[in-house]
C-alpha cells in the first residue's frame, strides 16, 4: 500500500496533513521500520538495509512516474525514519 500511494501521480496522490514532505518520508518509514520487526525475526541492520533499498526502489519509481520526481533527499528521510522506527521497536519490546 505505502508503494502504491508513493508512485500515484501527484495530482491523485493522497494529501496527509500539513506536515512537510520529508517530515512524511520519515514517519512512513518509521512505522514501515516497527511494522516490519512485527512481523519479521529480522536482525537490525538486515531490516535498516531493506528499507533504505525499498526506499530508492520508490525513488527510482518516482522518476519514470508523470508529475513525480525522485530526489536524494527523501531517501535520506526514509533513512532516517527506518532508523528511529527500528530502533523504536527495540525499546518497545523492553516495555511490553
Amino acid at each position: 500500500m505505502s508503494y502504491v500511494a508513493a508512485i500515484l501521480p501527484q495530482e491523485i496522490a493522497p494529501s496527509i496533513g500539513t506536515l512537510s514532505d520529508k517530515a512524511h518520508h520519515i514517519f512512513a518509514f518509521l512505522t514501515l521500520g516497527v511494522l516490519l520487526r512485527l512481523a519479521y525475526q529480522l536482525k537490525y541492520w538486515y531490516g535498516l538495509l531493506l528499507l533504505i533499498a525499498f526506499g530508492i526502489f520508490i525513488e527510482i519509481s518516482q522518476y519514470y512516474t508523470p508529475d513525480r520526481c525522485a530526489e536524494y533527499k527523501d531517501v535520506v528521510a526514509d533513512t532516517i525514519g527506518a532508523f528511529i522506527g527500528l530502533k523504536l521497536y527495540k525499546y518497545l519490546r523492553k516495555v511490553i
